[in-house]
């Protein structure tokens, strides 16, 4: 397995980093997307060291859009050199958050469209953010002409037709625990019909834990949970669902 999108830097200590890895390696994950977000440039800089530490560990550098508005002309000149990173497999998690507007909405449009050119710059995939703005993610991802790279809606909370449009511009779609919550009928409804080439599998950790683990401190052991709810709801075998995601992940993000 894959887990495409975790937080590696919210253990508090190397020991208790070392103790999740480890607990996810058991579990069956092979490789750990840790995304490079938060605390400026420090976020991402520290994803690549631990992509730098780790052989199965690989990062992305991005600005998460509640810190858009800290963006500086030297914030994209330092994220640029380390998207160009060779650990460094996308840019993000960048896009739009309307539900909280931590930073001014205007803001995060014009940062979002700064990654995505800087995705084109580098040739990298796209790690996309959305929260309550559908159509105008899609519609910066057109203007902006991300197809040109694609990329990952990451944490999937919309719908079909939202899912069938991203994907028509070659962005897949990241399933996370959120796909294992009763109360998620349209997320469920989307992870049902969308082909098994389009999804990857994600925890968000530390947050978003699945059934039946909610409540606790999300990690990537927890995954195998969601692979096993996804296949029960779509009807398929755990082994399908595990080896068609990996691919999928795998293909997108470059990982060998």
């Amino acid at each position: 397995m894959v887990d495409s999108h975790c937080h590696l830097d919210y253990a508090d200590s190397e020991e208790a980093r070392q103790a999740i890895l480890a607990r996810g390696r058991a579990a069956g994950i092979a490789w750990f997307v840790t995304v490079g977000v938060g605390r400026g440039t420090d976020g991402a800089r520290d994803a690549i060291a631990m992509a730098e530490a780790e052989r199965d560990v690989r990062a992305t550098a991005g600005v998460h859009p509640h810190d858009a508005a800290g963006c500086t002309g030297e914030t994209y000149a330092e994220m640029a050199r380390m998207i160009a990173h060779e650990k460094v497999v996308a840019v993000g998690e960048v896009g739009l958050d309307y539900h909280y507007d931590s930073s001014p909405r205007d803001v995060q449009r014009e940062v979002f469209r700064r990654f995505i050119a800087l995705a084109k710059e580098a040739k990298k995939p796209l790690v996309i953010h959305t929260r309550s703005a559908p159509e105008d993610t899609l519609s910066i991802l057109r203007e902006e002409g991300a197809r040109e790279v694609g990329g990952v809606i990451h944490c999937f909370s919309e719908d079909e037709a939202f899912a069938r449009a991203a994907m028509d511009l070659d962005f897949d779609v990241s399933l996370s625990g959120i796909v294992t919550f009763k109360k998620a009928e349209a997320v469920r409804a989307a992870a049902r019909v969308i082909p098994l080439d389009r999804l990857m599998i994600e925890t968000d950790s530390p947050y978003l834990a699945p059934i039946p683990m909610r409540g606790k401190t999300n990690e990537p052991s927890y995954l195998a949970h969601t692979v096993r709810q996804l296949a029960e709801l779509r009807g398929d075998d755990e082994d399908t669902v595990r080896a068609r995601t990996t691919e999928t992940a795998a293909r997108r993000l470059g990982l060998r």
